[in-house]
């Protein structure tokens, strides 16, 4: 089964701003796909998102079918005769999805609300970022009403009123569950990877690896030594062909 993984394309000066980071790099995207041992080739493109069924990147074409989201491309690909997670049993199951759950919750609301709620990361790196593929006045246009999108849903889950302070809080809560979940394992489960693992890699390298104006998010992830060493292992074991990982 030959992938094709499509993720947003941004100009070479700002892939490191967060979401240009996290929606171009092969690594933080290209992860669970990874440790299924499947084909992929990564293709970026400025319209990506508009391209997506969810409106939302990274996203796979295989053949006449496109599927975007974590969790459909995980169904798709069991379908297909691939999983991670067969080894677990049902109680294991469900707190995979518990961890995963609180991952979606915590860090990826956390990345949009610094990413577009930040008002210091806003002006400095993602209204620029963001419309860099696009002409005046168009960019403008469209990084004011993705920032108003996300905004909306920041109101609607009760986000619109946090400090940065808190978010970097709940940050830390959830990195410290994760830590204890891990301990002294190689995986959250066992001895190999499953799709929790996958998902928690994706988002803290996205931290650890994305310039903000400041590094106050990636601080709280660096606080939990176990987390620093499991993303390091597995940019090692399933990207060595990059030579010299960036949290080397």
């Amino acid at each position: 089964m030959q992938l094709l993984l499509l993720c947003r394309e941004t100009s070479w000066s700002d892939i490191l701003c967060l979401g240009a980071e996290r929606e171009r790099d092969p690594v933080r995207n290209s992860a669970f796909l990874q440790m299924c041992n499947l084909p992929i080739k990564v293709v970026c493109r400025a319209n990506a998102e508009y391209m997506s069924p969810s409106g939302k990147v990274p996203f796979i074409h295989v053949g006449n079918q496109v599927v975007s989201e974590l969790g459909p491309i995980v169904q798709f690909v069991k379908a297909k005769g691939h999983s991670l997670s067969d080894g677990l049993d049902e109680v294991q199951k469900a707190e995979m999805k518990a961890y995963m759950e609180l991952v979606n919750n915590m860090l990826l609301t956390a990345e949009l609300y610094l990413q577009w709620c930040d008002e210091a990361t806003v002006g400095e790196i993602t209204h620029a970022r963001y419309g860099s593929p696009y002409p005046w006045p168009l960019n403008h246009i469209l990084a004011y009403q993705k920032q108003w999108e996300v905004k909306r849903k920041m109101k609607a889950i009760g986000w619109g009123k946090k400090t940065l302070d808190q978010v970097l809080e709940d940050v830390d809560q959830c990195c410290q569950a994760l830590s204890q979940r891990l301990g002294t394992q190689l995986y959250f489960f066992n001895k190999q990877p499953t799709e929790l693992d996958a998902l928690v890699f994706g988002h803290l390298y996205t931290i650890l690896t994305t310039q903000l104006t400041n590094d106050e998010l990636s601080e709280k992830v660096k606080n939990y030594s176990n987390l620093l060493a499991f993303c390091r292992r597995i940019e090692q074991h399933y990207f060595e062909d990059r030579g010299k990982g960036r949290l080397s």
